[in-house]
């Protein structure tokens, strides 16, 4: 989630079939991108109104103040749905999708409780239905520093869940930012095992820094996680550049689920520019990672929100992920007119945060709505949780253990 001055949470949900888009630089005049795909085609579109809340749950937002936040008065009388910061495909219609940590920071989210939500986009409709899900808990009292409440439900003063992938025994793996942390649950949200920090990477929020100085930025920690095609490995992302490396350098490390820790092994993903930031990643094979990248601004302030085909082979020699761009998502080809917009589609959201592999051309895409603060898609009004689809122009000839 972006750090906003305020921040609340009703979500808006997008998710995306992205058809590839064109680079404006190959790889003749910058070294990171190279010219591949073409224009992506808007295949599905649905969403999830952005006043979406849990039913019968506990109250919400009464940190944030009452606004009116982009027409919307806070506190809320139960928990939003909202937030979206990483999905996973169910395979029968529906995605969990992981909730970040409310309204963001630790100061004004002791009120909203950590959640796994499950909704099934309807793109004939253009609906999304939300069909239950589970708060996050801590009851074999595996987090060791002190939690805010004593029931042990996990809230956003806790940790700020941003990543979420689904190991091949069911279990789930979230990355959070405030450790930053890799944090392991039951399918029913129970956590099975202590925090897993990362060695020399403390974030400003991280409960053991003991007057030290951090080693990265606020809110910067894990963003994005892919799980390995072999289901062995994950692949954490920071979100910030960790002190003394090359400013906007991104380090993705890699973590054996065998042995439980850190290999030592680690890839820099590098972004156009060092004040972008990345939203999430999958793998499409095991030397291919997709990655959003995006600048931010939302609404007419967008300019940047990509997709890009990062290679850990780094066959150009300049020691990062060689990229190659699969979809502007500020460029998404629309003849069918989807969603009553017109014939180029845009996502002008400050933070797009979910991607999804579909098939061998389609990639389903989320954003986080920042509810109540974010208005990227019309001025002045809280946005929707929007799913779309999108089909690329080219195949990813991915690995099919992907798909799983």
């Amino acid at each position: 989630m972006k750090r906003l001055s305020i921040t609340a949470g009703a979500v808006a949900l997008t998710v995306g079939l992205a058809s590839p888009a064109v680079a404006d630089r190959d790889s003749k005049d910058h070294g990171r991108a190279t010219t591949a795909f073409g224009q992506a085609k808007l295949t599905g579109f649905a969403s999830l109104p952005a006043e979406t809340f849990v039913p019968n749950s506990e109250p919400s937002g009464s940190a944030i103040g009452a606004g009116p936040f982009n027409g919307i008065t806070g506190p809320f009388a139960d928990q939003p749905v909202q937030g979206f910061s990483g999905a996973v495909n169910r395979h029968d219609g529906s995605y969990d999708v992981l909730s970040d940590n409310g309204y963001g920071g630790k100061a004004n989210s002791a009120d909203f409780l950590l959640r796994v939500h499950r909704v099934a986009p309807d793109t004939k409709t253009g609906k999304v239905k939300v069909r239950g899900g589970f708060d996050l808990s801590d009851p074999y009292r595996k987090v060791p520093f002190p939690l805010t409440r004593a029931n042990r439900v996990l809230t956003g003063a806790d940790f700020d869940v941003e990543s979420i992938v689904r190991a091949y025994d069911g279990s789930y793996w979230l990355g959070d930012e405030f450790g930053p942390f890799l944090l392991h649950f039951s399918s029913k949200g129970k956590l099975l095992e202590a925090p897993i920090p990362l060695d020399g990477v403390r974030a400003p929020e991280n409960p053991y820094l003991n007057g030290a100085q951090p080693t990265i930025g606020g809110s910067k920690g894990f963003e994005g996680m892919v799980r390995s095609v072999d289901g062995r490995h994950l692949y954490p992302l920071l979100e910030g550049t960790v002190n003394g490396d090359t400013p906007g350098d991104l380090r993705f490390s890699e973590f054996d689920l065998k042995t439980r820790d850190y290999t030592g092994k680690r890839f820099i993903y590098r972004p156009e520019s060092p004040a972008n930031a990345i939203g999430d990643a999958i793998a499409v094979d095991k030397n291919r990672f997709l990655v959003i990248e995006r600048d931010g601004g939302q609404g007419a302030d967008a300019k940047f929100k990509r997709i890009y085909l990062a290679d850990t082979r780094d066959r150009n020699g300049d020691g990062a992920m060689d990229k190659t761009l699969v979809a502007d998502l500020m460029n998404i080809a629309n003849p069918k007119g989807l969603g009553g917009f017109g014939e180029t589609f845009t996502f002008p959201f400050t933070t797009i945060e979910d991607v999804v592999l579909l098939d061998d051309r389609t990639l389903a895409v989320l954003n986080d709505n920042n509810f109540p603060f974010s208005s990227g898609r019309t001025p002045g009004k809280a946005d929707n949780n929007e799913f779309i689809t999108i089909r690329l122009s080219q195949s990813l000839k991915a690995d099919k253990r992907a798909l799983r």
